[in-house]
This record gives structure tokens, C-alpha cells and sequence, in this order.
């Protein structure tokens, strides 16, 4: 499919934009996934995904190895959900012609609208570390929310799927944001991957374009954990709150059109 050189170059800036804001506090996916359905309004739906999963993917595991490089990641809880986050987000990409996203649009709303508002009425969550008692079910729910639920909603093409994952770390877990945005990426490294991978075997991937935003969501995600690392959790909270507002207008305009 021939793509406009225009197009091209909007779709490169866009994914540097995007790898900032996913490095930052996930949710580049509702940055860049619009813009590529806006600029191949006649591409198939898979082939369209699967561009952005790849764009995605390089960013986002460029952002985790900067992270893991910086800071002490919960691998007891990323390892395991990061795994189960592969079959997860295959298995929604697999749904995804059967199940429309539009049927978890007002879930994720709902959550989107509490995460906010614990987000504003604690304003001290997030900005250092609360220990919590390591307890059985506060793990498994950590891993079933982060590993299973939310992956399987990024398979379906779901944005802001790193964004929650973060919260889901920093309510269960009692993470600081900087901490939660490290472990959150090497899940979403999975999340990515199983997405990429089932969408690549049922469609065409646009792999010149896909490879080229790569590369520049790359460079905007290393520049992104360098912005993270530098300004800290309060930055990351005043992002995240941005992304929530964003992401929520985006999901109501979808639902009600």
C-alpha cells in the first residue's frame, strides 16, 4: 500500500511522540495507533495493528532495559506477568474479530474515571514507595491484572494498557510511579510481542513503515526515560493524570459516535 510521503513523515514524528509518552507512563498507543488509521483509512484492520504493535514493541523494550538499568524492577512480579502477558495479548488479538473492543470501552472508562480519581484524592500516591505486606492475593491479583486482563485488552487493540498496568502496580504493590513505570514496561514488552506476533501471522505488516517508526518511537522512548529518570514520580503522576484525561475523552467519543 503507498502511503503519501507527507504521511510518512507525520507518522515518524508521531511515533517519537508516542515512544515519549509510552516511556513516561505508558499509553503511546493512543498517541499512534489513531494517527495510523487516519493515514490508511483503506488498509486492512490487522495489517494496521500489527505496524503499530511493531512500533510499539521497539520503544517500549528500549524503554524497559533503560529502566532495568537505573532501578530495582519487581522481577517476581514482572517475570511471571510479562509471560502470561504474551498468550494473553495473542489470545485477544486472536478475539479481536469475534470480540470488538467497543464491548470493554465502558469497563475501561469506569476504571479509568476511579484511577483518576484515586489519582487526585491521594495526592501523595505514587510519589515514594508504601510497602505492603507481600500477601498471596495481593500478588495474584497484581499478576492476574497486569498479566492477564490487561494484556488480553492490548490484544484487542486496547489503548492506555500501560498506563493501567502502572496503577495496578503502584495500588497492589505500593510502588512508587518511577518504580511502577519500570516493571510496567517489561510486561508490556510481552503484551506487545504476543499482540505482534498474531497479528503478523493473519495480516500484511507494513514492515518498511513499521520499521522506520520503530526507530523513532526508539529514540522518543529513550528520551522519554530520561525525562522520567530525571524529573521523578511527581512528573510521572502530572503525565499520567494527562494521558487519563485524554484517553477517557478519546474512549467516549468512540462509544457514543
Amino acid at each position: 500500500m503507498k502511503v503519501p510521503t507527507e504521511l510518512i513523515v507525520m507518522l515518524l514524528v508521531v511515533a517519537l511522540v508516542a515512544g515519549w509518552v509510552d516511556a513516561v507512563v505508558g499509553g503511546g498507543g493512543l498517541v499512534q495507533l489513531p494517527a495510523l488509521l487516519l493515514a490508511m483509512p483503506s488498509a486492512p484492520p490487522t495489517a494496521v495493528l500489527a505496524t503499530d504493535k511493531l512500533s510499539s514493541i521497539a520503544g517500549t523494550t528500549a524503554s524497559a532495559a533503560a529502566f532495568a538499568r537505573r532501578l530495582r524492577v519487581d522481577a517476581r512480579l514482572a517475570v511471571p506477568a510479562g509471560l502470561l502477558a504474551i498468550a494473553l495479548s495473542a489470545a485477544g488479538a486472536v478475539a479481536a474479530s469475534r470480540v470488538p473492543a467497543s464491548a470493554f470501552r465502558p469497563l475501561v472508562m469506569a476504571t479509568l474515571l476511579a484511577v483518576a480519581l484515586l489519582v487526585v484524592l491521594r495526592p501523595r500516591l505514587g510519589l515514594r514507595k508504601r510497602p505492603l505486606p507481600r500477601s498471596a492475593a495481593a500478588t495474584v491479583s497484581a499478576v492476574v491484572l497486569a498479566g492477564v486482563v490487561l494484556p488480553f485488552y492490548n490484544g484487542l487493540a486496547g489503548p492506555g494498557t500501560g498506563a493501567l498496568i502502572l496503577m495496578v502496580l503502584t495500588g497492589l504493590r505500593g510502588l512508587d510511579f518511577l518504580t511502577s513505570s519500570a516493571t510496567a514496561k517489561i510486561i508490556n514488552v510481552g503484551a506487545n510481542l504476543g499482540a505482534l506476533i498474531t497479528y503478523a501471522l493473519h495480516g500484511e505488516v507494513f514492515w518498511l513503515l513499521g520499521l522506520g517508526m520503530a526507530v523513532c518511537n526508539t529514540l522518543g522512548a529513550r528520551l522519554g526515560t530520561r525525562t522520567a529518570l530525571r524529573r521523578g514520580a511527581g512528573f510521572i503522576r502530572a503525565t499520567l493524570l494527562c494521558v487519563i484525561a485524554a484517553l477517557t475523552v478519546k474512549l467516549s467519543v468512540d462509544y457514543l459516535a
